[in-house]
This record gives C-alpha cells, structure tokens and sequence, in this order.
C-alpha cells in the first residue's frame, strides 16, 4: 500500500495565471471560450497535463539527456527519445512499436509492474545506459535488446518465459538478469550467457526481490554489482515458509486461480540470505546475517571502491536497523551501527544514505524527531541539518566542493526544495524557487541537476540547472497555451486554496480546498476526498488530477485534509497511529467535516466523502464512527481487516496480530454493521493482487447478514488500480447524483 496514493488520488489542479473570481470574469472577455472537461477526455489521450518525460537520465558524457515520452495517440505507452545537451534538438531514438516479440509478460513480470505502480504501461518502461554512452539496454515483452546511438537495435536474448531484471554491470562487461529464478551474466561485447547461480526453481528464487521488498520497502532488485564488476552480491530467498492463499483473479471471460505465496501480518515471512561471488562464479561466500533468521534484508549496497558491502538489516518489529560492514571474500560481517525507534513508533526505511570516498557516511536520520542528515566519520557523527522540517531525500554529493544536496520542506511543508549544506556544516541554501513542489536528480558529479516542478498554476516542467540551481535550459517548458491539451480548459479552471485547523490536541492539519464559481445564498455540496494512511502527504502546492475540476464543474466544492499519521510532519505526528489505525484518522477528518459545516457556502447535509485502499478503509471507519454525519460514502478497494493485509506494511504500524490481537480487533473496518447508515458504493477490482478481494466480500456479507442496504461494483480483471477506469467515475458520479444531488441549493 506503500504509494498506490499517486495512482488514485485526486488532488487540486490549476494551470496559467488564476487569480479571484472578479479578476477572472474581466479576463474572460478576451479569452476564448471554455470547453467543459469530460471523463471520456479525461481519461482519452494526450494526457491533460502536457506529455511528460519520463525516466530522464544524462548520458555518461553528458551530450544526451535521454527519457521515455508518451505517444501522441496513445498516453500509456512509451517510447525512447533523445535530446542534444548543446543544441537541445530531440529525436525518437527507439520506437517501442520496433522492439518486441510481442509475447505476453510473465506472471512474474505483470507483479513487478503492479508493485512499481506501472502496470498499465506497455511499450518501453526503462533502460539503462551503458557506461561508455555507446548503447543502452532495453527491456521489451520481456526480452533484451542493445539500441545504439543511432537507434540500431540488437536482441540480446530470446528466452521463453522471459527475463527480469535486466542491467549493465557498472564497468560494462556484462548484462546481467534474472532467468528461471535464477541470475545469469552475459558478455556485453558477445559471447554465451551463463547462471552464475544455480538452485533457483519453485520456490528458491536468486536475484530477485521478495514480495514486501518491492511492494512495501521500495527495493526493486535482488543483485548488486561491485563497482569494478569483480563481485556480485545475490539475495536468495524462499518462499517455503510463507502461507499459501487461492486467490481467484475473476474476469470477464473466466476466472484464473493463483496459489499465492502471501506474507499476511503475523505469519511467516520468506527465508532470506544474502551471497557474494565473483562474476566467474567461483569464490562463493554465505553473508553472515545474525542468528535472527527473522529478519528483513532492507538495502544492500557496495563501499566506492569495492572493498566492503553495506548491509541494512531490519528486525521484525521494524523497531531497530542494524548496519553492517560485510567482508566480500569471508561473508564475515561487522556492525558499524544501529538505528533504534522512538517509543511507540517505528523505522522508517530510506534512500537518503551515501558511503564517501574519504570512509565517511552520509545519513539520514529521525533520531532527534525529525529525519535529517547526519555524517559519520571516524566513528563520530555530526548533525548537518536540524530543525522542526524533514529532508526528504538526498539528491547529491560533490566530495570535492564538499557540499550536499537534498530536497527538505524547511521553508513551507507544502513545498519540496532543492537546497546544499557544506559538509563541514553550516546554514543550508535554497537553491529552487518559492511555490513550487519539486523532485530533483543529478548526475554523478553533481554539476547538473534535472528539476521538475509544478505548483497550483503550472502542471510539470522539466529544466536543467547548474550546481548553483540556475536553470540552463527547459528539457519541457510545457506552458498552457496555444496547443497544449489543457488550453481549451483553461478559462474555466478554478483555483486552489489552502488552509489549516487544529486536531482534537492542538496539532495543525493542513487542508486544500477548490470551489465552484460561488453564487450568494447558495449552498453547495462537498467532495471530501481522503487517504489517511501512512507515507504519502496529499495537501502540497503541485498539480495533480484534473478529474477534480470535472467534479468542481459539476457543482461541488472538493477538499482535502492531511490526518495525523501521514509524511513529512515529524516523528510524534506520524507516529500517533502506532498500534491505533482507524483512531485519530478519523478523528481529524472528523474536524475537517466540523470545519466544512460551519461555512456559509457548505451545504451541511451534502458532504460525501471518498478514499481507494487506505482511503476505501478510512470511507468505513468514517460513516461507522459518525453515522450521519456524512451525506453517503464511497470505499474503494478497502483493507478491512488487517490481518489479511501483507506483514512489512502492517506489522510496522500495528504490531504482531499474535501478541497484539486487540489492536488488531478495533481497527477492523465494520465492527457493527449495523451502524453504516449512510448510503455506501463499495467498488474493488476482481484480480487484485494487492488488496485482496476478500477484503470487501468480508464487508458485504457482514452488511448483508445485517440487512444493511448498500451498492456494489466488481471490476472483473481490474487489479488494485481499478480506478483508473473511467466507468469508476461514471459510477461515482451516478451514485453521487442519486443520494446527495449536484450543484448548489
């Protein structure tokens, strides 16, 4: 559940110089007339929002900028393009139509996209480059290929049932990738591809990464190449010991049915080891992880020159991180140190993290409440940043210059920024502009940085800037103007506003709100959109979904509240769900709902409220705490009982369902059927991996062994990303005009 918030989420949108309501009627005279958003164009393409590049990386020499683009008649899918540094020229250099066998993704595939929240795409989703920028490595229906400079394209394999996992090793002497669950080494320059381990089948798997490394600690991969491609560190795992579950994907010409491994809360996880082997497979070494074989293998990463791997282990509880230095040629491994979670809190896995040449490490750290960078050096720490903000990733490090960069809110918890601090220490530099939300990368001296950003009135762009953040070209300007897919939209575009107000024990909660056109003495309906989980934070100055002004320009006022419990708010403020979900959730959307109600312009009795996954958990837990108090309710794809859900996610918040059954019992979704008073759309889709199905027929039957009335909607095939269909919406929409009514009263 880690990040399906950027699949299903609707959030404000606001494009081109939006100002007050007076301002916008006098502009109207010399604009254009507006077309009304639709849900067919919504969901039809080009995307609203402008074509965005995707995967941008520069080329080794930095001549290239490189990234997937949409095509123009089809939005999910996408095609390699490069752009001159110098003359900013771009041209397709491999057409995703030209690569290809066409066959079907592996099973095996299908899940590694769903966990990266990508499993609509087709075409070409990534690639790597190699490292003398002479050819890329591209993956495609499940195969390899060497695309050239000039767009020449050379398959590398032709593997019945595919491969995963695909990369150039970081001096060029290999592709590496997973082939029958095992990770095989094929010479760059020609040559027969080998298994450099043996054993993978059933359910040993070599080079990959488990279930819950993917879909909840964001580690993609199960291999990691030394850098000078002597060494390569291979998880094992297996799946023996996790519970098997018949899951039946149900669609609309059958019904598959798949015996799942899935890691429940409470039950046994994969068996899990780590090995190190030199790329001529011999000198084979075991990593000694501990005693605890119940653990979690968290990040794997190898010192700049080789000699040592830096193995993150995690315990179950998810309470402490132990560091560990490992010996590649013994597997022997030495602590170097542990990270211990605040009382009645939890560790929050991250990426922020960089070992330097000079021996030090650069670490992110939530120790003093908040997650900030600390350097270790010489067995001492350092503090580089403090403060009641979060830095929220670390985007680079000029050893040389000796400064850091990384993204933080220091200036605006609604904004992301880009900012340096010595790394001596000292005051940090903002280095992008004010009212903005950014994501920063750079290139591996840290002398140019790829910027994109978007606020209330600017959907993405793309620049590149200098290490001193002066922007030396637009890589996509993207202004909405002329033919740009959201210019017909624009006159009729409404703003966004922000605000706060306090939870039941004074803590700020932060809320952004878009309204209709208000006319005086009318009152108008809500739609309260909510997440409520843990991990994403909602209300930030970016643009998001235009579905949101399709349901303004219906008549209703849409709003958003970050609960207590989400990100980037600090230690205490996430950790107020520990052991408690569905408590203070609830209680400060409860707030918001108070809020909403004291407004001349809010019509009281119309405030439908509406969440996907955790947000499908919160629409019950709200209408079940609060009967009345909303006009109806709509959960899709809801968890609603927690010891169905996976054992990372859950047991990192709740505890272990067998020492800690009573917190697991009040955070169930419908503890009293009879209380859902308030009319209710339950929606799921029929094939979800992710959020089982059983989560929302366990609600129904409760509800029908009550008599409770409520609608239903199944989406055969859909997976957990089932929102992305439009009928989703109409339905929403049919539903929402039959139990509250559009528009103002």
């Amino acid at each position: 559940m880690r990040s399906w918030l950027a699949v299903v989420a609707l959030a404000t949108v606001a494009t081109g110089a939006l100002v007050d309501d007076a301002a916008q009627a006098q502009a109207g005279a010399t604009r254009p007339a507006a077309q009304r958003l639709t849900l067919e164009r919504i969901f039809a393409a080009p995307d609203l929002g402008g074509q965005q590049p995707r995967a941008l990386k520069l080329s080794p020499d930095g001549r290239l900028l490189t990234f997937l683009r949409p095509r123009a008649d089809d939005r999910f899918r996408l095609d390699l393009w490069a752009r001159d540094t110098a003359t900013g020229q771009e041209r397709m250099l491999v057409d995703s139509t030209r690569v290809g066998s066409g066959a079907a993704l592996s099973e095996a595939e299908k899940m590694q996209r769903e966990r990266a929240r990508i499993g609509a795409l087709t075409g070409i989703i990534r690639y790597d480059w190699s490292p003398d920028g002479r050819q890329l490595l591209v993956p495609a229906d499940g195969d390899l290929y060497l695309a050239a400079l000039d767009g020449a394209t050379r398959r590398l394999t032709e593997v019945k049932g595919g491969v995963l996992n695909g990369e150039v090793s970081p001096r060029g002497g290999y592709v590496s990738y997973v082939r029958d669950q095992n990770l095989w080494l094929q010479p760059l320059a020609g040559g027969a591809a080998r298994a450099l381990t043996q054993g993978g089948g059933g359910t040993v798997h070599f080079g990959e990464a488990e279930f819950v490394a993917q879909e909840e600690m964001d580690r993609r991969t199960g291999y990691w190449w030394s850098p000078e491609d002597r060494y390569v560190a291979v998880e094992r795992f297996d799946e023996a010991p996790v519970q098997v579950f018949t899951r039946a994907a149900i669609g609309a010409a059958g019904t598959e049915i798949y015996q799942q491994r899935y890691p429940a809360a409470g039950t046994p996880n994969v068996a899990v080891e780590l090995h190190v082997m030199r790329a001529d497979g011999k000198g084979q070494v075991k990593v000694d992880l501990g005693t605890d074989s119940d653990i979690y293998l968290a990040r794997v990463d190898w010192l700049p020159d080789g000699s040592a791997l830096l193995v993150q282990r995690e315990n179950r509880a998810q309470t402490r991180l132990d560091v560990l230095r490992v010996d590649p040629a013994t597997g022997k491994a030495t602590p170097l140190f542990s990270e211990t979670a605040a009382p009645r809190s939890w560790i929050n896995l991250t990426d922020s993290y960089r070992a330097l040449a000079d021996g030090g490490l650069l670490w992110r750290s939530e120790r003093d409440g908040y997650g900030h960078l600390w350097l270790l050096r010489g067995g001492q720490w350092t503090q580089l940043t403090k403060g009641p903000w979060v830095v929220t990733g670390l985007v680079a490090v000029d050893e040389a210059a000796g400064k850091v960069y990384f993204m933080a809110n220091k200036d605006d918890v609604l904004e992301q920024q880009l900012y340096v601090v010595p790394l001596a220490g000292g005051t940090p530099e903002r280095l992008t502009e004010r009212g903005w939300q950014n994501s920063v990368t750079a290139d591996g001296a840290a002398q140019r940085f790829l910027v994109t950003r978007s606020n209330p009135n600017q959907p993405p762009q793309v620049y590149l800037a200098d290490a001193a953040g002066k922007r030396l070209a637009w890589v996509n300007e993207n202004r909405v103007e002329g033919g740009h897919p959201y210019a017909p939209y624009l006159a009729a575009h409404r703003p966004v506003t922000f605000g706060t107000i306090k939870a039941e024990d004074g803590t700020e909660l932060h809320w952004q709100m878009v309204t209709p056109r208000l006319e005086p003495g009318k009152r108008y309906p809500v739609f309260f959109q909510h997440y409520g989980g843990p991990g994403p934070q909602n209300v930030a100055r970016d643009w998001k979904n235009p579905l949101i002004q399709r349901i303004v320009d219906r008549g209703w006022i849409y709003f958003e509240l970050d609960n207590r419990g989400s990100a980037n708010r600090g230690v205490t403020f996430e950790s107020a769900i520990w052991h408690a979900m569905g408590t203070v959730e609830v209680a400060d959307q409860r707030a918001g709902a108070t809020y909403l109600k004291a407004l001349r312009y809010v019509d009281p009795k119309r405030i439908a409220t509406y969440g996907w996954s955790y947000g499908g958990y919160m629409s019950l837990k709200m209408i079940e705490a609060d009967p009345g108090l909303y006009a109806a309710a709509i959960s899709g794809a809801p968890v609603t009982d927690w010891h169905l859900y996976d054992s990372h996610y859950t047991e990192r918040y709740m505890g272990d369902p067998r020492t800690d059954a009573a917190a697991y019992d009040a955070s169930r979704a419908v503890r009293d059927p009879r209380r859902i008073t308030t009319p209710l759309l339950l929606m799921h889709g029929m094939a979800d991996d992710n959020v089982f199905l059983d989560n929302s027929t366990k609600v129904a039957a409760a509800l029908q062994a009550a008599d409770m009335p409520f609608d239903l909607m199944f989406y055969p095939g859909k997976t957990h990303s089932a929102v992305r269909d439009i009928h989703v919406w109409t339905t929403i929409e049919r539903f929402l005009d039959t139990h509250v009514g559009s528009g103002p009263k």
